[in-house]
């Protein structure tokens, strides 16, 4: 659980807004009020989800989100709309590729982008109307609009179109505004040829170059969905390793070297200078980390994807002296409050890793503190994904973080090309490492490159949970034949033999 943080103000939130004076505030008692136990700003993956269990334990709840269409980042413009185009072009381009040896003979497969897009566009639709039905089912009543603090109580909603303008007050508030794309300095965003994030799951044309600066999980994630649809792609990256926090040492040079063969360019130890539209050119000028050589290059498009920082704006949080850290994230105790212990905080806009399977679990704590006055997130089990192909899957300790403990730990591995169901399907790129306590030889840790490594390290975590060891795991029965099995065989590995390699 997080440690209760105590910072100064910054000077920004330390002055009280000026934004509410005598004639707003008169304006603001003739809108309707709207009384509830529990007011949601945000409906992402923490929001939605911490509304619906307040609305399930019987709280009178309300959400506020401006989007238009509840599901947030992810479900807009981040996790759904870009795992539909990663799965889409990886059809296309095995189907281009490797059917042959399949004994399946195609011939002159086009990719038409617009239905690509299309397709995209819809599986976005049916879940973010999926979360407005579920509102309706649990009777959560949802106010399209920006949602600002007017006091410690009470929250003004600026409608957008289909919302209405009110203002709510409210025993309870949880704030759950989410992130935004981390900006370069020095480089301009037009979302035509510099784009985030957002305008890389939208190009109306398939860039003949593309660069990428940032080698993290939306880098590589957006890099393969382009370089598949025939884009030549180079990934820039200041640090000597691609994969970004928590994946293991190890498993970020396999996987930088699968994805090389596939196509995509790396430049590691790389610090961009800058970035600059030239015509129908983006000019980027970078630099050797080591050497301190110099060069420029030219790209189609250039996509910033450097991470994600926390979003306040409109919040109106200075009106309510809301402390913030230097990194802009809002300060909470480890039960999620803020100075005013009816305020609190979840997802990317406070502490710990931006996921939203991580919003989530906080949007149920946080709702079970105010009930109950416990909650339970497990910050040391919280899984991450990277969804190209292969899939990149982790949870728990890399060999890195045990070695700056200093806790002795010992690995088992097991490659995928020895396991039946990977060969039958003619897929066999990666392995499983397992991490292991050396003398009680409980999971540690668990990395996974292969297909469907995402679902499968749902069991590594279910194992670190309940404290497992790596035998409690290896005389559990895999059905044959399954990829699974080959997690069976890593933990067999760490504490014994494999039987199969």
């Amino acid at each position: 659980m997080l440690k209760p943080v105590s910072r100064p103000f910054t000077n920004s939130l330390a002055r009280l807004s000026k934004s509410y004076n005598s004639s707003s505030l008169s304006f603001v008692r003739r809108l309707s009020t709207k009384e509830h136990d529990i007011v949601i700003i945000g409906g992402g993956p923490g929001g939605y989800v911490a509304a619906i269990k307040a609305a399930q334990l019987g709280y009178n709840t309300a959400c506020v989100e401006k989007r238009g269409k509840l599901g947030g980042t992810c479900l807009n413009v981040g996790c759904i709309p870009s795992k539909s185009l990663l799965n889409n072009t990886q059809f296309y381009h095995q189907i281009k590729t490797d059917t042959k040896e399949r004994g399946i003979e195609v011939s002159d497969v086009q990719i038409n982008l617009g239905n690509l897009l299309k397709s995209k566009e819809k599986a976005v639709n049916s879940l973010t109307g999926g979360i407005e039905m579920l509102f309706k089912k649990n009777k959560v009543t949802y106010y399209k609009g920006n949602g600002s603090f007017i006091d410690e109580h009470s929250i003004k909603v600026d409608p957008i179109e289909g919302g209405e303008e009110a203002i709510l007050k409210a025993k309870n508030i949880i704030v759950a505004t989410g992130s935004e794309p981390t900006p370069f300095p020095g480089i301009e965003i037009d979302e035509k040829q510099i784009i985030t994030s957002t305008g890389a799951l939208s190009l109306t044309k398939i860039p003949k170059k593309m660069a990428v600066i940032g080698a993290g999980i939306i880098g590589l994630e957006m890099g393969s969905v382009w370089s598949r649809l025939g884009s030549e792609v180079t990934v820039l990256e200041y640090s000597p390793v691609i994969g970004g926090a928590g994946m293991d040492g190890e498993v970020a040079k396999s996987i930088q070297k699968i994805l090389k063969k596939q196509g995509l360019d790396f430049k590691t130890n790389t610090k961009v200078l800058s970035g600059k539209v030239d015509g129908d050119l983006v000019k980027i000028e970078v630099e050797d980390v080591k050497s301190g050589k110099k060069e420029v290059l030219e790209a189609d498009v250039l996509l910033v994807a450097v991470g994600r920082r926390p979003y306040v704006a409109g919040l109106n949080a200075e009106t309510i002296g809301l402390e913030v850290d230097p990194k802009g994230r809002l300060v909470i105790d480890s039960e999620f409050k803020t100075k005013h212990p009816h305020i609190r905080v979840i997802g990317d806009v406070t502490f710990g890793p931006m996921l939203a399977h991580k919003a989530e679990e906080e949007g149920i704590a946080a709702v079970e503190y105010i009930k109950k006055g416990h909650g339970h997130v497990n910050y040391g089990n919280i899984p991450g994904v990277l969804y190209t192909h292969p899939e990149v899957g982790w949870v728990g300790k890399s060999e890195e973080d045990l070695k700056q403990a200093g806790i002795k730990y010992k690995v088992g591995k097991f490659p995928f090309i020895a396991n039946s169901r990977a060969k039958t399907n003619l897929d066999t790129e990666g392995f499983v490492k397992f991490i292991i306590d050396a003398e009680t030889e409980r999971v540690l840790g668990v990395h996974i490159i292969g297909s469907n490594a995402g679902e499968m390290i749902a069991e590594a975590g279910l194992a670190i949970e309940y404290g497992a060891s790596a035998e409690d795991i290896g005389r559990v029965c895999h059905a044959h034949p399954t990829l699974s099995e080959a997690f069976k065989e890593a933990a067999l590995a760490a504490f014994d033999k494999p039987i199969n390699f």
